[in-house]
């Protein structure tokens, strides 16, 4: 039995390593690309998030606005409307899943740091931040966290089509 646990102790080891190679090697295209270092910028994503953001969508400029990135994505609701009537339902899971997973893991971490940030210096929340706690009050963390993140997508293409620096307001994007 314990050489068993000596074979997967030495494969958990070398996946580590493989990991840490793995980071450095992105850690290294952050510091070549500008793209990817102005989307890190942005509250909810980090360099994973940015770096496979960049690669799947490659060139947004064949997006005429952040919500068809975002509709691409999956990240927009399903609509079933008929005559009048117009409802909307979950989102439709289009898309890159491992971009999406990444893009809603980041934003429910930023948004229980705002929620964190509200209990201890409320006068310090950005807007973004203030929007994302009000929503979740209204509809529940992970609605919220879905909704951060599709909002994070729309900023980043503006960040990523405008070459601008995201400042931390949702309303402002400040030149580079």
């Amino acid at each position: 039995m314990s050489h068993q646990l000596h074979i997967v102790l030495a494969e958990i080891n070398l996946y580590e390593q493989c990991m840490a190679e793995c980071e450095q090697q992105l850690k290294c295209w952050h510091a070549d690309d500008e793209v990817v270092r102005k989307l890190d910028e942005v509250s909810g994503l980090g360099l994973l998030t940015a770096s496979a953001l960049t690669a799947a969508v490659g060139k947004p400029e064949r997006f005429a606005s952040g919500r068809q990135l975002s509709a691409w994505l999956g990240m927009t609701p399903r609509e079933f409307s008929s005559g009048e009537r117009r409802k909307l339902g979950h989102i439709s899971r289009q898309g890159n899943v491992y971009v999406r997973t990444l893009l809603i893991h980041g934003s429910r971490a930023a948004l229980l740091a705002a929620q964190r940030c509200q209990t201890r210096t409320p006068e310090k929340l950005t807007q973004l931040q203030r929007w994302a706690v009000e929503t979740a009050a209204r509809i529940g963390h992970n609605k919220a966290a879905v909704a951060l993140a599709n909002k994070l997508v729309r900023i980043c293409w503006a960040v990523w089509c405008h070459e601008r620096r995201f400042s931390g307001y949702w309303q402002s994007i400040k030149p580079a």
